[in-house]
């Protein structure tokens, strides 16, 4: 099968005015993946055509020749040193604000045009159905012909993270333009909507993990208290299934059987509202969410969960705000080396110590009795009290930690990675060094007073970010020698 069939090819064209670019960025993209997909359907209907059939994804591209001096204080927008750079792009429609403001970004900084084309990067035929509800591509052998023999597919060789992971090789030269790849984000966007239940459009800027369902309920309950106030901004809430309620007293029809991790989006015209993900417990799931939400360049990310309180001064209900990470989660191991600081982010620290203070009515040396900052440890053992205990507690001793959990440094690691702003505020929900085990009565009540104040803290937390200028959250610490210029 010699002959390939693509679209009309277009020639590139240079734009100096981002929402023209993006136009265009759009109008390649429908046309290569609506190519696909009506030859998908034709070939489901009458067999195979007898050629190739292949459509690329659309690319932008900067070349500069200049050094030129940018505002020091940014830590994104432009490129560090002369030469071309392009990045893949997918779903323009998804990526539209971020897309007009990274390009604007670029082309102000520069002073010079970015090129839109199609690159010569093939979109898998199962990443274009997936922008057609009502089309699913069939299991391999069940349509009676060998769809990799007509369409291009999935291609792990290439779908990888040394962009992020800084070990990228550029080819003939041509630096990255952004962190993923247009099929790296397609990848994703597939598994998110099979782990979440939810569609990538639902997600907001700002993103709350936990590690309990109890989070939910009140999470609802609060959504719903937003949704009759006509003041507060929100527009909508959506839970897992896509279940969608604009008014207050609306039903909200939850799915029969839950995902992997339930997630649930009080949304803002904008974008700029909160959604909670549901992880469970264990840093592989963590690990996870986390890889995949990356992709849609969230503005924050916290951890709001429980821990085991490490110290006799803590009592059940305190809360943790991490100021350092003991990895020992192991997940991300082969991606960041432990030896990796994890550091604390000034705006993210200031943010929930603010949203606690306000919330609790305690300030400044009173604070100290309901909150403790320091290390929190990440295990990927939820029985390690049952190890022999000099090992798992001396190393805890000598690094200084004052809680445990098998999610937070996981999280916090991975927006390391990613370049997402990061924080952990967790709840003692036991103290397993001196005698209080988490016990089914014990957690009831504790979970029946503590879970509502604690979320209300994760999303004042969250709102106060919001307000915060987007060159002033994206720290220059999470930006490497050789960045992106992409945020």
């Amino acid at each position: 099968m010699s002959r390939i069939e693509t679209p009309d090819s277009f020639r590139d064209e240079s734009f100096t005015d981002a929402t023209a670019a993006v136009d265009r960025l759009q109008e390649l993209y429908t046309e290569a993946t609506e190519f696909l997909c009506g030859h998908f359907m034709q070939v489901m209907k009458s067999g195979a055509p007898g050629c190739r059939i292949r459509a690329f994804y659309p690319e932008i591209r900067l070349t500069t020749t200049s050094y030129a001096r940018i505002d020091s204080r940014l830590s994104f927008g432009h490129v560090a040193l002369p030469g071309t750079y392009s990045t893949t792009i997918t779903r323009p429609d998804l990526f539209r604000n971020y897309l007009i403001q990274q390009i604007g970004l670029l082309i102000r900084n520069h002073g010079q045009p970015v090129t839109i084309g199609p690159s010569q990067t093939p979109i898998p035929v199962h990443f274009a159905v997936a922008t057609k509800p009502e089309l699913t591509v069939p299991q391999e052998g069940a349509a009676g012909l060998t769809l990799r023999d007509i369409f291009d597919v999935p291609d792990l060789a290439t779908t990888n993270d040394d962009i992020v992971n800084g070990t990228h090789v550029p080819a003939d030269g041509i630096g990255p333009l952004a962190l993923f790849t247009a099929q790296r984000i397609d990848y994703s966007l597939a598994r998110l909507s099979h782990y979440t239940a939810t569609d990538a459009s639902h997600f907001q800027n700002h993103v709350l993990f936990t590690n309990y369902q109890f989070y939910v309920t009140e999470f609802e309950a609060f959504a719903r208290a937003q949704l009759a106030d006509a003041e507060s901004g929100y527009t909508a809430f959506v839970s897992a299934g896509n279940a969608e309620i604009t008014t207050a007293d609306a039903p909200l029809d939850a799915p029969l059987r839950l995902p992997q991790m339930p997630t649930y989006h009080l949304k803002r015209a904008d974008g700029s509202g909160i959604t909670l993900v549901n992880i469970g417990v264990g840093p592989s799931n963590a690990k996870t969410a986390t890889d995949h939400i990356a992709v849609l360049r969230p503005h924050a990310w916290l951890m709001v969960g429980h821990c085991a309180g490490l110290r006799n001064t803590q009592a059940l209900g305190d809360f943790v705000l991490a100021h350092a990470y003991l990895r020992e989660d192991h997940v991300l191991d082969d991606d960041l080396p432990v030896w990796t600081p994890i550091p604390a982010l000034a705006e993210i620290q200031i943010a929930l110590e603010e949203a606690v203070e306000e919330v609790t009515g305690l300030e400044d040396y009173e604070l100290k009795r309901i909150m403790r900052t320091g290390t929190v440890a990440t295990i990927d053992n939820r029985n390690w009290e049952l190890r022999d205990q000099s090992g798992p507690v001396q190393r805890l001793n000598q690094s200084r930690a004052i809680a445990l959990d098998m999610e937070s440094a996981t999280i916090a690691a991975n927006g390391y990675r990613f370049r997402v702003p990061y924080g952990t505020l967790l709840c003692v929900s036991d103290k397993p060094l001196h005698g209080e085990l988490k016990l089914p009565g014990m957690a009831s009540e504790f979970y029946t007073t503590q879970v509502s104040r604690h979320l209300k803290i994760g999303i004042r937390a969250m709102e106060r970010l919001r307000t915060m200028p987007l060159e002033r959250m994206h720290s220059r610490k999470l930006r490497s020698f050789d960045e992106t210029a992409f945020l």
